[in-house]
């Protein structure tokens, strides 16, 4: 089964896409968006048609079998960071059901805690798991990169077995 997760934001979107079983996934790809638009000082909305199409190009030339993507979290001292990132997930989603991909929402924590054990896990941590779990030579850089891939592994396990309380998949 081949999945891509994704890990939305509006200045940098990382996904990763993993091909095979559970326990033997292989990276196929990885990187991350970086939405500039074509200014200086790019708008939301020349960031979010750039995302809608490079993230349309992307689910063209991987054709996942199933998405990954970060549900919608919000911390108290940073209340614009899940706006902003509402909005990207929102042209992310669209473009999923658009092209007929089942989705597969993950809570945050619960793919840390399946990378490391803890679900409060940091972002170097995340690199990592990934970096020993893909027997790669450097940490993937950015963060983002990394946390996409976080998801893809955990969707994937939960597409070849069933949702985590709380989790969801669409079909």
């Amino acid at each position: 089964m081949r999945v891509l997760g994704v890990d939305p934001g509006l200045r940098l979107t990382g996904y990763g896409c993993v091909d095979g079983g559970v326990a033997r996934a292989s990276l196929l790809e990885a990187g991350v968006f970086r939405l500039c638009g074509s200014s200086p000082a790019p708008s939301i909305s020349a960031r979010l048609a750039e995302l809608d199409r490079d993230f349309r190009e992307l689910l063209e030339r991987v054709a996942p079998d199933a998405v990954g993507v970060e549900q919608l979290f919000a911390h108290y001292k940073h209340p614009s960071t899940a706006i902003a990132m509402g909005h990207a997930r929102g042209v992310i989603l669209l473009a999923i059901e658009r092209a007929g991909v089942p989705l597969i929402e993950v809570r945050p924590t619960a793919v840390k805690k399946s990378m490391t054990g803890h679900g409060h896990a940091s972002k170097e941590q995340i690199q990592r798991a990934i970096q020993d779990r893909f027997r790669l030579e450097h940490l993937p850089k950015p963060p983002d990169v990394a946390d996409a891939l976080a998801i893809a592994l955990y969707a994937l396990s939960r597409a070849a077995g069933r949702a985590q309380p709380r989790d969801t998949i669409h079909a």
